[in-house]
């Protein structure tokens, strides 16, 4: 098999710069769901269950995105046309969801109307997210990988900065940030108007700076074992042949991915009770005008994360020992999780998630890293990458649908929530232990 060239730094840059444009979509998602459902009416102890729909649609998509792309060629490539098909329909959803409680549809309609969407957008933005990771495991060698990985969680962070901020700039600019009971305010919709606009721009880059490999150009740096290429596809004969870093990097995967969906879920209420005094038990705790201005500072904190991704995303390459690079991130987190918890200064908030920040690099950064290179060799490379985001959404739909159960547990404290990410976090730093590294050539 021959050795894949080395790329230029541009080259690189060009293979994941359409990650900045999805990663703003997935940042809007992800900092708002929580704020536009309760919004609507949503009950805090319910909360959770929102939030299964994005990874459940993940685990059905991405698998079938990689295993579809495996076996596409076309003038355009194998990977790109499910991306530019996945912004488009993103884009078209991004117009719609924030405006589910503006239709003069009732509570439990626009409640309903709103999941739709959602399961509608996280079905698009995975479709959009997946052929980056493919895109980096076909095109770049061993030894570039985590360059590679590098830039492309530097982008996925520097395109979260924006997303978070959007609602609070908006604000800023005179935008209202209140609105009729029910009703998402104009800082919101108006974040996810201008989010969708930079995504499908900069997806438009990517389609046109990036060129795939033709199939016989492929097949000359993608040798496989007989064995592998005769094998029948299908899940579970991949999953039968999977190199254990699969399965090793999957478990850490599932303690650090089940953290940071209760930080997703339960920021909001934490921050809301914490810096700004609001009752979250109280029915009307939502409608407050400190629960929307905790909304807002929420995406600051979460762009102050990404800040905190993109320096030590930077810092990760220098690390010699990998799995300490990947330990040490997590224990970084989880740190700042259980920190984050005790803190009632709204900036002194910056703390704990500048170091949640560091967990974040590692995450996006280093399993790809470790599951692509133990993966040379093994062939159907989409599919396995689609398989292995089971480990990133398996563990958040169970976290989701046991959040209720757990907050009730923790004396119905949002904060305490963030202690529960903390803990699972650190079990899954003390799980990188297990790893086995698969040096390059």
């Amino acid at each position: 098999m021959k050795q894949k060239p080395n790329l230029s730094f541009w080259q690189l840059w060009n293979l994941s710069f359409g990650f900045f444009g999805v990663q703003i979509a997935y940042a809007l998602q992800s900092a708002n769901i929580s704020r536009i459902f309760a919004t609507l009416g949503a009950d805090p102890h319910n909360l959770s269950y929102f939030w299964i729909l994005p990874p459940l649609m993940g685990i059905v998509v991405q698998p079938i995105v990689g295993t579809l792309s495996d076996m596409t060629w076309t003038r355009f490539g194998r990977r790109i046309p499910y991306l530019f098909v996945g912004a488009a329909v993103a884009v078209l959803v991004m117009c719609l969801l924030p405006n589910a409680g503006s239709l003069g549809m009732a509570v439990s309609t626009a409640m309903i109307f709103g999941l739709i969407s959602l399961m509608f957008l996280d079905t698009s933005i995975n479709m959009a997210m997946q052929p980056f990771k493919m895109l980096v495991g076909d095109m770049v060698n061993e030894k570039q990988k985590t360059l590679a990985y590098s830039i492309q969680s530097f982008l996925c962070n520097a395109g979260s900065i924006a997303g978070y901020v959007f609602p609070f700039f908006f604000t800023f600019l005179g935008i209202s940030n209140q609105a009729p009971s029910g009703v998402v305010p104009d800082s919101v919709v108006y974040s996810f108007y201008i989010g969708a606009a930079i995504l499908i721009l900069c997806v438009i880059y990517t389609t046109a700076k990036v060129k795939e490999m033709p199939p016989k150009v492929y097949a000359e740096y993608h040798t496989v074992e007989k064995k592998e290429e005769t094998s029948k596809s299908n899940v579970f004969t991949l999953l039968k042949f999977a190199p254990s870093t699969f399965w090793k990097v999957g478990l850490v995967q599932f303690f650090s991915w089940f953290a940071f969906m209760y930080m997703w879920t339960y920021t909001n209420g934490t921050v809301a009770a914490n810096c700004w005094g609001v009752d979250m038990l109280a029915h009307d705790a939502t409608m407050t005008k400190g629960y929307q201005e905790a909304g807002n500072w929420v995406g600051i904190l979460f762009a102050i994360q990404a800040i905190g991704s993109v320096v030590w995303a930077m810092i990760l390459p220098q690390f010699k020992n990998t799995k300490l690079a990947y330990s040490f991130s997590l224990i970084l987190g989880a740190a700042g999780f259980v920190l984050a918890a005790f803190v009632h200064d709204q900036y002194m908030m910056f703390i704990p998630f500048l170091l949640i920040g560091c967990a974040w690099a590692a995450i996006l950064a280093m399993p790809f890293t470790f599951v692509t290179n133990a993966l040379e060799g093994y062939g159907h490379m989409g599919a396995y990458l689609g398989l292995f985001n089971g480990t990133i959404c398996i563990p958040q739909i169970i976290a989701a649908a046991i959040g209720g159960v757990i907050l009730q547990m923790v004396g119905s404290v949002q904060s305490n929530m963030m202690i529960v990410a903390g803990v699972s976090l650190f079990l899954g730093a003390l799980s990188v232990g297990i790893i086995k590294v698969k040096r390059p050539a």
